[in-house]
């Protein structure tokens, strides 16, 4: 007898008629939509312009997606191709199945085009969006739940998750609770998030500093975890693919850390570039578009104390009087 344990969800799919509501999809978009609030919160604080990192996210979430796919069917692709398997089925999004690190790699590519087009800095949109990806993160994880997938080892610890027959791996048939690898992730990834919001507010961390403590720590608490988990995946070495993935890019992210802590420190005074005249700086005003005085003489009309073309003085003007040759010339020269 099982003396406590964590349930699983009894179906991770529903019916709407001949329509499948599948749970995974579900807590993917409810993750998109609290990360992009929360990132355009955070972006208006700044300063920023809310449809400016709009159009960012538009260009960063479709190539984020199909990075997902992409890393998780090149570094799983047993599972698609080969005998017996069927090589459309790695276009099943809606089945399960999304690398975070493609995630990140191809949305980062994303998010520069759509930098460039909207003017937003780009480091500056890294560390903006840094906690909602977190939290995103985290309420993706709750798919892996409903689908009874990606657990860890077998355990007895009083919140072991309670897995179908014909969800255990072939194996582990004898065993009935694994440990909640999706539960260690989404704890991990809060207090990720908590903490870079915390730091963000102390420090005023900016030039992608945030960012690159995001990918520290997430790649430190990735590591452990990838440890723990059971499924089938490639290794190299005795080691799963994703725990070399996790600890190069997670090696990575500390050096970032350090480097731009020594060389970029405070943060960015100005996110975003789009030219709004409401955010422009006064001191970038172009001072060659100065009107000139009103009361320099044009060029085709004469002084008060000239004489006309047509009406010679009658007497030899004085030096007071006369303008010197070109000086309506260099008066203007002076204002370029």
């Amino acid at each position: 007898m099982i003396p406590a344990y964590l349930p699983s969800p009894p179906t991770g799919v529903w019916y709407l008629g001949p329509v499948p509501i599948r749970a995974y999809a579900l807590f993917i978009l409810a993750g998109i939509a609290v990360a992009a609030w929360l990132s355009i919160r955070r972006w208006k604080a700044r300063g920023g312009n809310p449809e400016t990192l709009e159009t960012v996210l538009l260009w960063a979430l479709p190539f984020g997606i199909v990075g997902a796919r992409l890393y998780h069917v090149i570094t799983d692709y047993q599972l698609y191709f080969g005998p017996g398997r069927d090589p459309i089925r790695a276009l099943y999004i809606w089945e399960g199945g999304l690398g975070i690190w493609g995630a990140v790699a191809f949305g980062a590519l994303g998010a520069w085009i759509g930098c460039r087009r909207s003017g937003a800095s780009f480091l500056a949109v890294a560390d903006t969006i840094a906690p909602g990806l977190l939290i995103a993160q985290a309420i993706g994880r709750l798919g892996n739940y409903f689908n009874q997938e990606l657990f860890g080892a077998p355990t007895d610890l009083p919140w072991g998750l309670l897995i179908d027959p014909a969800h255990r791996p072939a194996g582990y048939q004898q065993f009935a609770t694994f440990h909640p690898t999706f539960l260690y992730e989404m704890i991990w990834n809060l207090l990720i998030a908590g903490l870079l919001l915390w730091a963000d507010r102390r420090w005023r961390l900016g030039h992608g500093k945030l960012f690159a403590l995001y990918v520290a720590l997430y790649s430190l608490g990735r590591f452990f975890v990838e440890a723990v988990r059971i499924d089938t995946v490639n290794e190299i070495g005795g080691f799963r693919l994703n725990n070399y993935t996790s600890a190069i890019v997670g090696l990575a992210g500390f050096v970032w850390f350090l480097w731009l802590v020594r060389n970029r420190p405070g943060r960015e005074e100005r996110v975003d570039r789009s030219g709004d005249p409401a955010e422009a700086d006064p001191a970038d005003a172009d001072p060659t578009e100065d009107e000139p005085p009103e009361d320099e003489p044009g060029e085709d009309e004469p002084g008060e104390d000239e004489p006309g073309e047509d009406e010679p003085a009658e007497e030899e003007p004085s030096a007071e009087a006369t303008e010197p040759p070109g000086a309506g010339e260099t008066a203007a020269g002076d204002r370029t």
